[in-house]
């Protein structure tokens, strides 16, 4: 035999792969590929979120829930101490709970993160009227310190 057909004899490349399990295995891992993509996806387009995102965000919703219903004894007291008409305490009582509850209807998580929410107990539960705080003083506070004399 020449050295030609010794070359021509040898298959060249990887041989077909005829195992089944390797086929499947292939098939799964193209399949999961396709679904990594699609979950990319929706998450670029911003209709789908972690897990973790959400459970932060219902743990600052229930922290927001939670202090305006323990705010509701401090706000409520000091008029329901001077009411004698049960009507009117409970009147009282009911706005104050309407107004925790309309606030907390249009809790954004994300923009009140870190804030503490301090309310007068007036209004009608918007801060719409609020003034803006008036503007920082930049000089020192207390007495002027001595001069220090340089050079001895």
């Amino acid at each position: 035999m020449t050295a030609q057909a010794k070359t021509q004899a040898k298959p060249r490349g990887r041989p077909p792969i005829q195992d089944a399990d390797y086929n499947a295995a292939r098939a799964r891992k193209m399949e999961a590929d396709a679904q990594m993509a699609e979950l990319e996806l929706l998450q670029a387009k911003r209709k789908l979120v972690s897990a973790d995102d959400v459970t932060t965000a219902w743990v600052d919703v229930l922290s927001a829930m939670k202090a305006k219903l323990l705010a509701l004894p401090s706000k409520c007291a000091p008029i329901a101490a001077t009411e004698t008409d049960i009507q009117i305490i409970q009147t009282v009582i009911e706005n104050q709970i309407r107004e925790a509850l309309d606030e907390l209807s249009s809790y954004q998580p994300h923009e009140h993160a870190g804030r503490a929410s301090v309310s007068d107990g007036g209004g009608e539960g918007s801060n719409a009227n609020a003034k803006a705080p008036a503007k920082a003083n930049s000089r020192g506070v207390g007495r002027p310190r001595k001069a220090s004399k340089l050079g001895g």
